[in-house]
Parts: C-alpha cells; sequence; structure tokens
C-alpha cells in the first residue's frame, strides 16, 4: 500500500474525508478548514493513496483538542482502517508510521481515547491492546485513555478533572462538538431543525479552539451529547436515530 502524507500543499488536492466522496461538500470543506488550521500545530494526516476510510491523524498532545494531560506524547485523533481495507495489515503500517515518527521528534509515547468496550468513532481497546497499549486514565462515562510509552519512566498521561466526570448544568438536549469530524457540518444543522420541528430543547454548542476543548466537559470533544446535564454518547446521529433516542 501506498501512503500520502497530507500538508498545507497539497490539501486542497487530495481526498481526505472517510466517507465522503465529493471535495466539495460542506462537510469536507469544514474538516480541511480545521486541518489547515492545525498543521503549524504538528498535525499529520497520513492516508491510504487509494480513496477509502484508511488513515491517521495525529498531532503533539499539548495541541490536542482533548482535555487531557499527557505533555511530550503523540495523542492519536484517529485511527480509521475499514471497508475492502480492513484485514491487510493497513492499521499497523499506520500506527508504526506514528511510532516511528513519534519517536523520532523525541515524544514520550502515544496516547489515544478508546473505551473498554467499542464504541462508535473511538479506536477498537482490543486492537489497541494487542499493539502494547494499556489503559492509564477512565472518565465515569466509560472513555478510557491508553498510551503506549516508549520510556516506562515517562509520567503517565490523564484524563483532566473537568472531564473526568462528564456532566453540565444545563436542562434539555446539548450537543457539544468540533469540526475535527467532517460529518457535523452535516448532521448538526440536522438536529438543530429536527429539534425545531418537534418543539425539543436542544443546544448545540461549537468548541471553537483547542483551549475551549481542553476545558470541555467530557474527553471526547469531536461530538459529546447531554441529556438534562448527563452525558448520553459520541456517536453522531441523523434525525431518526435523534429522534428514536429520546423517544419521539
Amino acid at each position: 500500500m501506498e501512503y500520502i502524507k497530507v500538508t498545507k500543499d497539497n490539501l486542497e488536492q487530495e481526498h481526505i474525508c472517510c466517507a465522503i466522496s465529493n471535495n466539495k461538500d460542506i462537510q469536507v470543506a469544514s474538516k480541511k478548514a480545521w486541518l489547515a488550521d492545525r498543521f503549524d500545530e504538528g498535525l499529520v494526516f497520513l492516508k491510504s493513496a487509494e480513496r477509502g476510510k484508511c488513515f491517521i491523524e495525529y498531532i503533539p498532545a499539548e495541541n490536542a483538542w482533548v482535555p487531557i494531560d499527557a505533555d511530550g506524547y503523540m495523542y492519536i485523533d484517529c485511527l480509521w482502517v475499514s471497508g475492502s481495507f480492513k484485514g491487510h495489515g493497513y492499521s499497523s503500517d499506520l500506527l508504526n508510521a506514528c511510532i516511528e515518527d513519534s519517536k523520532e521528534k523525541g515524544k514520550k509515547g502515544l496516547c489515544i481515547l478508546s473505551s473498554a468496550k467499542k464504541k462508535p468513532f473511538l479506536a477498537d481497546p482490543k486492537f489497541l491492546k494487542y499493539k502494547g497499549f494499556e489503559v492509564c486514565d477512565e472518565a465515569d462515562n466509560g472513555i478510557q485513555l491508553m498510551y503506549l510509552p516508549f520510556d516506562k519512566k515517562a509520567k503517565v498521561p490523564s484524563i483532566k478533572e473537568c472531564a473526568k466526570h462528564p456532566h453540565i448544568d444545563e436542562k434539555g438536549y446539548v450537543l457539544y462538538y468540533t469540526n475535527q469530524c467532517p460529518f457535523n457540518a452535516k448532521y448538526v444543522p440536522v438536529l438543530e431543525e429536527t429539534a425545531k420541528k418537534n418543539q425539543i430543547t436542544f443546544k448545540a454548542v461549537k468548541i471553537q479552539t483547542k483551549d475551549e476543548a481542553q476545558s470541555a466537559p467530557t474527553p471526547v470533544t469531536t461530538y459529546a451529547f447531554f441529556c438534562d446535564g448527563e452525558y448520553v454518547t459520541n456517536e453522531q446521529m441523523n434525525d431518526k436515530k435523534f429522534l428514536k433516542l429520546i423517544g419521539k
């Protein structure tokens, strides 16, 4: 498999969105704009030369849009290999490339969000454990921070206190999200319109800066859905899933 590193220079020409073929789609545009602002912060986006769900995205943990303490580590935003690409060792290829690059940059190790049981849009814990990752912290909602240290003496990463006990004070349905996930550009407005039509109390809170993300009330910032203050899910929803979830 041939891999391509997406940079500022080739971002506009490259296909970067996992499940969206049209490069002019609003979802692609929002993701590319988010990426463009991250490259100077050390973000790396490595993908298969062929179109499809086969890529890894990582960034120095100090610049990651998640509420963790992991100075000196590299944080993996997303490692996604799916569809016809599964079963060929591409996940290992991408992870190994990340490990090699991170070691060359003098990082202490890698860290990534997962869960005890596989959750949508989170890394597979079985694969991570097979590759040597260990759980180093866990929030009350079952989201786990896993790490792969290059030096066993390195300080262990942790989830920030603001996100350890996911809860907000607002009533009704509240969604926190970022443009890191391209699907939000399409489906967050769908939820807003669906809530309005059905007279559902709903608020979408767009996290727009690294500082906001690093002080979020839950480890997963790409998509965090709350009901009456309590965390519900990190799985993106269309109108039907949304109405089913709230019992409408």
